[in-house]
Parts: C-alpha cells; structure tokens; sequence
C-alpha cells in the first residue's frame, strides 16, 4: 500500500479547507459580496449581473476572477522554478508562507484601499492554496470547492450503509471532516467580524501559519528533494 505523505493527510486537509472557508466568508462580507476561492460562484454572479444589465456591478467579479488566474500562473511559475521544482517540501512551505503572507498584508492595507485592491490579493492567495494542493488521502481533492466532496459524502455514506464497506465509512469521515472545517473556517469569520472588521482575514491566515509550522517540523517525504 501506498504510503500517504503528510501534506496530504486528512488534519493538514483540515487546516487548508478552514482557512479557504474564513477566507471566501471574509471576502464575500468585507468586500463587496466577491469570493476569493470560489471562482465557480463569481462566474455565476458575473452573469447575473451582465444578464441584468448591471454592467459596472459585474466587474468586481471579473477582478476576482482575472485575479485567481494570474494568481495560479504565478505558482504554476513557481512550481517550475529550477530549484524549488526540484525541492517538493520548499516549494510546498514557500507557496503556504506566500498566501498567508498575502493575507495579512491584505489585513494591514484593507482599511485604505478599495474593495478591488483587497481583493486581487485575496484572490490571488486562494489560487495559491488550490494549485499547490490538490491531493488527499492519495486521492484528488479541492480545498475550496466543497461540491465534489457533497457529493463524495453522499457516496461514501451509501456505500458505507448499504455495503458495509469499511474503506466507504473512512472515506465518509475524511470527507465529512473537511466539509465541517470549511463551515467552521467561514462560521468563525462571520462570528468575529462584528469585532475585527477587516482585519477578520487574520483568521484564515493563521490556519495557513499553522499549516506552514507543520510543513516546517515535518521531515521530507520519501521522493522529496
């Protein structure tokens, strides 16, 4: 059996879907009702907007979204860097410190700048996170979508009743984990904005720190540079 490296484990997932949670909750209420990560609901509400004629209102989605792809040119950059493609861990840790550094200077600057300006760094942070990591448990794995783990839920949860499939009911646990940290991630943002204000994006940032402490203290998996 396939050993199943660190950062690909159910916790360190955790930490990754809570802050990608804080961070399209805080988005959405502190800067104009735009998601950071969920570019699929941008896209959505972009042709809302066209399709009911409010062609400046749609803008501030075509700013998250022209802002996410950039945002995942700059890593798919990074990641073919000569020397940190070639130093899986580095790369790893690096891409972690940088969107949580976008975060916090997101935090500092929000309060004299535009609603645009906070978020093409928000933006740019979340496409970080989702093109670095994009695998779970050695299987495929978003974490900043939660449509396709719906429906891995619902999956797991027949076969694991119906089959009495063991590798069903720990699928189903995983995945019920990190539906319940992305709610978690978004609840405690919500709750504590009415004290922090812009400055809630700490919340997400913080996971993202934690997440980078234990790439820091764990050793480099077999395979690694």
């Amino acid at each position: 059996m396939k050993q199943i490296v660190w950062h690909e484990r159910t916790a360190f997932g955790a930490l990754l879907t809570m802050a990608a949670g804080g961070l399209d909750a805080y988005s959405y209420l502190e800067h104009g009702e735009v998601f950071a990560g969920l570019q699929t609901g941008n896209l959505i509400l972009f042709g809302v907007q066209l399709g009911q004629g409010h062609f400046a209102g749609s803008g501030r989605y075509l700013i998250s979204l022209t802002a996410f792809f950039i945002g995942t040119i700059i890593v798919r950059a990074l990641q073919e860097h000569a020397w940190l493609g070639a130093h899986d861990k580095t790369r790893r840790e690096t891409i972690v410190l940088y969107a949580a550094a976008l975060l916090l200077v997101s935090a500092a600057i929000s309060p004299w700048v535009s609603d645009q300006v906070a978020t093409v760094l928000l933006s740019i942070a979340a496409a970080a996170e989702l093109q670095e990591f994009r695998r779970l448990n050695a299987g495929p794995f978003t974490p900043l979508m939660m449509t396709g783990n719906l429906r891995t839920l619902a999956d797991s949860f027949f076969s694991a009743t119906w089959r009495h499939d063991a590798a069903a009911s720990q699928q189903l646990r995983r995945t019920g984990t990190i539906m319940l940290t992305f709610a978690i991630g978004a609840g405690l943002v919500a709750f504590l904005r009415q004290w922090m204000s812009e400055f809630t994006v700490v919340v997400p940032a913080v996971g993202l720190l934690i997440a980078w402490g234990y790439l820091l203290m764990t050793p480099a998996e077999t395979g690694d540079a």
